[in-house]
């Protein structure tokens, strides 16, 4: 498995990160290990999780399961030093009670009830996803929904805490508008605190259609500011949309395609649809393949299969080997 430099740290991890979101919770634990190993034999390092995955997965729970999983498979195989370990915190929920009032969590009440990224929630978090993971640190710590209600500035200082006391090596940002992103790389230059390496972003080769508002999807300001800073480095979320390329039937009426819907996006599924059966692999393979070929911005896609059958389908992306005119035909694609 190839790597690639987190920004300019010097860390090089797996081209390809494997997200354990939904392990311990959907998927079982033997089920979960198997993985793990598999990713790690073959050559994977990057691991993504957070101290929230999955409260919606369970009434009653704030989260915390997928860390202890990985926690527990650390302690098993003796790994840590041969992953690069990312967590998040900020998205745990403060009042459950009131997310699960009509039965289903409704996320609309979550966003407006997550802990957020005070200095003081900040601080009691990293300690508990620490002792989650049976480590004295991660290597990356991301604010999991940037909060926008506490001063920036008081994020950033605990966020440095953190970093000098050598709980996390180093700090990223997820569904975060650009103007926000800036603001932020400037307190730290101006502050001389440490500033993000990576940015987490739901990216894939469909693009959102036109008029949507949506802060964790990537745009093209948010591509363009990315490709004038290579000191981040573009984690991609949901990098095939739930599976939805390869079914057209998943794709109808699914949550993961609204956002994308329109004659753009049927353009561009009949091009990935093309070019994956010249090179012999699932439109979703393709997708994973077409984003690891991207170098400006460089971009780590991050899976999260719920089975062992979705991680293995995942893997031939890996081999693909794109033309030049390929890839200008599937760039090019769009109404």
């Amino acid at each position: 498995m190839k790597t690639v430099e987190l920004g300019r740290t010097g860390e090089q991890i797996s081209r390809l990160a494997l997200g354990c979101m939904i392990m311990g919770t959907v998927t079982p634990e033997d089920e979960a290990v198997t993985m793990l190993d598999r990713y790690v034999e073959a050559g994977g390092n990057f691991l993504d999780t957070a101290d929230c995955y999955c409260w919606w997965e369970r009434r009653g729970s704030y989260g915390g399961e997928s860390e202890e999983l990985i926690g527990r498979w650390l302690a098993r195989t003796g790994r840590r030093d041969d992953v690069f370990l990312a967590t998040k915190g900020s998205a745990v929920v403060r009042d459950l009670d009131a997310v699960w009032a009509g039965g289903r969590p409704n996320w609309d009440v979550a966003y407006r009830t997550f802990v957020g990224a005070g200095a003081k929630t900040l601080r009691e978090a990293i300690d508990g996803s620490l002792r989650r993971l049976g480590t004295d640190h991660v290597d990356l710590y991301y604010v999991h929904v940037d909060d926008r209600t506490t001063p920036l500035a008081e994020t950033l200082e605990a966020l440095a805490g953190i970093v000098q006391a050598g709980k996390a090596r180093y700090i990223g940002w997820s569904n975060v508008r650009t103007w926000r992103l800036e603001r932020i790389r400037q307190l730290c230059a101006q502050h001389g605190r440490p500033a993000p390496v990576a940015l987490q972003q739901q990216h894939s080769y469909l693009r959102r259609r036109a008029g949507l508002r949506h802060v964790s999807i990537v745009d093209d300001e948010q591509l363009d500011y990315l490709q004038a800073h290579d000191d981040l480095t573009l984690v991609a979320y949901s990098p095939i949309l739930k599976g939805i390329y390869d079914d057209p039937d998943k794709r109808k009426g699914h949550g993961a395609m609204e956002p994308y819907q329109g004659p753009d996006a049927d353009a561009r599924l009949a091009a990935a649809a093309e070019v994956a059966a010249e090179v012999g692999v699932s439109p979703n393979a393709l997708v994973l393949a077409w984003l690891l070929h991207q170098n400006s911005p460089t971009i780590a896609p991050l899976i999260g299969p719920r089975t062992l059958q979705q991680y293995e389908a995942a893997l031939p992306a890996l081999e693909v080997k794109l033309t030049d005119e390929q890839l200008t035909r599937l760039d090019t694609a769009g109404a």
